[in-house]
């Protein structure tokens, strides 16, 4: 963070993205570093030292003039000032510049998009979609990307329109899946599917390993490559069914 010594109610900041909140008809602050805000409404970020420049709210950040604690107590009814900045931090508007806007909101777009495309399918075919589909069908949807929402709440409601404006036949669901591989190449493999793997019904250790699973259907091919990759071809990944899912945890 890097300071400039101005007047006592002054503090200047540079490299700093600002968030903004209109509240009791007056205009407060904070700073935070580039980048960290959406991470943190994400809940990529969980650490506040990581996204705030400095613990102190500002009626001006660009000027560096700092909120009083007058104004801040009759906004906000309070005089606790990490409540006053996670306020802020949750229900205020990002200020960028017009072209790191549309950055954002393009990665917000692709982040919508995969998440989507994990966890649906199409039910006609059984088989998951390509982000690239959906981000198509959120094209033909005319979809608007709300900058201050995270994008696994936006997936929701991108499902939801797709299903109703019938732009593609799409469900949420997990595959079920028996993945078998030689027996001497079962813990390396399985080591390698990670956190991709979202349950285990069974598993069988032996001559041959076998392994009978729940997946999110976005996992199917990296899980596919994988198994190949590692048993140079021995192994085998099977689609056993089709569970179709409505639990909202699976977004969480």
């Amino acid at each position: 963070m890097s300071l400039i010594f101005t007047p006592s109610n002054q503090v200047k900041l540079t490299n700093v993205s600002t968030v903004r909140l209109k509240k009791g008809g007056k205009r407060f602050e904070i700073a935070c570093y580039k980048n960290k805000v959406m991470e943190w409404r994400s809940n990529v970020e969980t650490d506040l030292d990581n996204v705030l420049q400095t613990r102190t709210v500002f009626v001006n950040v660009s000027k560096g003039q700092l909120a009083s604690k007058d104004d801040l107590q009759a906004a906000f009814k309070t005089p606790d000032s990490d409540k006053i900045i996670l306020e802020i931090l949750k229900k205020g508007e990002l200020q960028v510049g017009e072209k790191e806007r549309h950055q954002a909101l393009d990665n917000m777009s692709k982040d919508i998009a995969t998440t989507v495309a994990d966890k649906c399918i199409n039910p006609d075919t059984k088989r998951p979609y390509t982000v690239t589909m959906i981000e198509k069908a959120m094209a033909d949807l005319h979809y608007s990307i709300h900058p201050n929402r995270n994008a696994k709440q936006q997936a929701l409601d991108v499902i939801k329109l797709l299903q109703e404006k019938k732009t593609i036949p799409i469900a949420r669901a997990q595959m079920r899946l028996r993945i078998g591989t030689p027996g001497k190449d079962g813990k390396r493999t399985k080591e390698k599917f990670g956190t991709m793997i979202q349950s285990v019904e069974d598993e069988d250790w032996g001559e041959e390993y076998e392994l009978i699973c729940l997946v999110d259907p976005g996992h199917f091919r990296a899980l596919t490559e994988i198994v190949q990759n590692e048993t140079k071809g021995r192994g085998q990944i099977e689609v056993l069914s089709i569970r179709d899912t409505e639990d909202e945890e699976a977004f969480a």
